[in-house]
């Protein structure tokens, strides 16, 4: 017996498949663990104490945040298995050498697999030149909800300005633009 698929059924799966790779990867625990997705957000997240947000770096350097108020901070949280993750990588390190030479803005690329050797390996491979974190306390969820890529930007007293969930263009000139104008405070 023989089982054949007509080439509608084939279409709809890869369709499907292609649309969940695109739009993000969701789970951002461990690949086997299962979580429900928050349906209601507050209108007004509640502030996270940023002081107490941590990472650590390749080296074991912890950075808190609360160390970097005063600059603006752009973090990426992301996973070297996740496509669109992977897909925006050019753009953000495209838009951080863009803005190398401004002291005023510390880009963070946090891995949230939290394993740091396979994704210095992947950088190096890529010949990225991204600050690559590992998570060093537990993430709010004001801060990274339930699909990566997320990236959010914090301006120069520590208040989150922007949560960007799925994958971007972050090589758009309207976004370094923004990155400035935060900055200078305007």
């Amino acid at each position: 017996m023989s089982i054949r698929f007509n080439s509608g059924s084939i279409f709809f799966g890869l369709a499907a498949l292609s649309t969940s790779l695109f739009f993000g990867c969701g789970n951002t625990g461990t690949k086997n663990e299962a979580k429900a997705e928050k349906v209601e957000q507050p209108a007004e997240p509640a502030a996270p104490k940023t002081q107490e947000l941590s990472f650590k770096d390749k080296e074991g350097k912890v950075v808190q945040l609360s160390a970097l108020k005063g600059k603006v901070v752009f973090i990426n949280f992301w996973a070297t298995w996740c496509p669109p993750c992977i897909h925006e990588l050019p753009s953000i390190d495209q838009l951080r050498k863009s803005l190398k030479d401004n002291k005023d803005i510390v880009f963070l690329m946090v891995d949230v697999d939290g394993d740091i050797e396979k994704s210095s390996a992947f950088m190096t491979e890529n010949k990225y030149d991204l600050p690559l974190y590992i998570p060093e306390s537990e993430i709010p969820p004001e801060f990274l909800g339930q699909s990566i890529p997320t990236t959010v930007i914090l301006d120069k007293a520590g208040k989150i300005v922007e949560r960007l969930e799925g994958s971007r263009d972050y090589g758009a000139p309207e976004i370094k633009k923004a990155l400035l104008d935060i900055a200078s405070g305007s």
